[in-house]
């Protein structure tokens, strides 16, 4: 109740932050499902997820809140409900911990479409639930995020105008080493200490997107109807190395490809989730999401800049 208190008052009585709806020049970059997008906006995001990995199966419903304080400057506040069941048979439910963030977009270039901005990330541990891997410390993640749309391509090669990637990469600090416990050790019955290391990890993810959209009303209208004249063709790669104790080197993440279909005051998109190596998963999972443009449903409340 606590947590769902929270949510509501700042969803409620925080002021209310025009959004930059993530376009520069002609091109308009989507809120994307794994990989973050680089822009600041209004929007409220609803994911769900379904994944296999080596020792569990996890379904996820998770949620997104993005403020602009300014233009250029928001905040963003996140938490996920997960059931998670074993390979033993055990099923645990609960709350993911708490995800808050603050992002600048400090370079909109419309001529050559292109968006930098720059943030933080912290991982609030202690606010979920244990058994559904929610951690007992924080974790810290700063980050760079670019968007780069090709509609400055010369005429010649003017189908590839549609085209744009995203990405974005940066560290992730935990802020304790290792999680020591006491346990009985299965063979002797000796009470031991049993030690798990956090590692300090490397999140390095893409996109590449291809508008439709763009392709019909920037290159040529080839006549597509709807739905197709709103879609957006993509894949996304999330991937994650760790850089010390004894998983360094070691990558895991998955190809995901998927359409996103553009609204005018939400967008809805799916993906399939394809693991990239046998650390990460056996089986292709799912992913779906929904997303509220706040600044085009509320643009005089909810998605206004609190300092326009």
């Amino acid at each position: 109740m606590v947590r769902l208190g929270f949510i509501v008052f700042v969803f409620l009585f925080v002021p209310q932050l025009s959004r930059a709806s993530g376009t520069a020049g002609n091109h308009l970059f989507p809120v994307t499902l794994a990989v973050d997008h680089p822009f600041v906006c209004d929007d409220l995001s609803f994911t769900f997820s379904h994944i296999q990995e080596p020792d569990r199966r996890t379904n996820e419903l998770s949620f997104n809140y993005s403020k602009r304080i300014t233009p250029d400057f928001g905040i963003e506040l996140s938490d996920a409900f997960r059931v998670v069941k074993s390979n033993a048979g055990k099923t645990h439910t609960g709350f993911a911990d708490v995800d808050v963030g603050v992002r600048y977009q400090f370079l909109i270039n419309d001529k050559h479409e292109l968006i930098l901005s720059a943030g933080i990330n912290t991982e609030l541990g202690k606010t979920g639930s244990k058994s559904v891997g929610a951690d007992s410390f924080f974790t810290i993640s700063p980050a760079f995020f670019f968007g780069k749309g090709f509609g400055d391509l010369p005429e010649p090669v003017k189908y590839l105008r549609p085209l744009a990637i995203t990405g974005v990469i940066g560290p992730n600090f935990p802020t304790q080493s290792k999680n020591v416990t006491t346990i009985v050790h299965p063979e002797t019955g000796e009470i031991v200490n049993d030690t798990e290391w956090n590692p300090i990890t490397f999140s390095w993810g893409f996109t590449v997107q291809y508008s439709l959209q763009y392709l019909q009303t920037h290159v040529k209208d080839i006549g597509l109807g709807a739905p197709f004249n709103r879609m957006i063709l993509l894949t996304e790669l999330p991937l994650e190395t760790c850089l010390n104790h004894d998983c360094t080197g070691r990558t895991t993440g998955f190809v995901n490809p998927g359409v996103i279909w553009l609204g005018e005051f939400f967008q809805l998109g799916i993906e399939a989730q394809i693991p990239i190596n046998h650390r990460t998963g056996s089986h292709v999972g799912v992913l779906a999401m929904i997303t509220l443009f706040m600044d085009d449903l509320f643009p005089k409340s909810l998605g206004k800049p609190i300092f326009p």
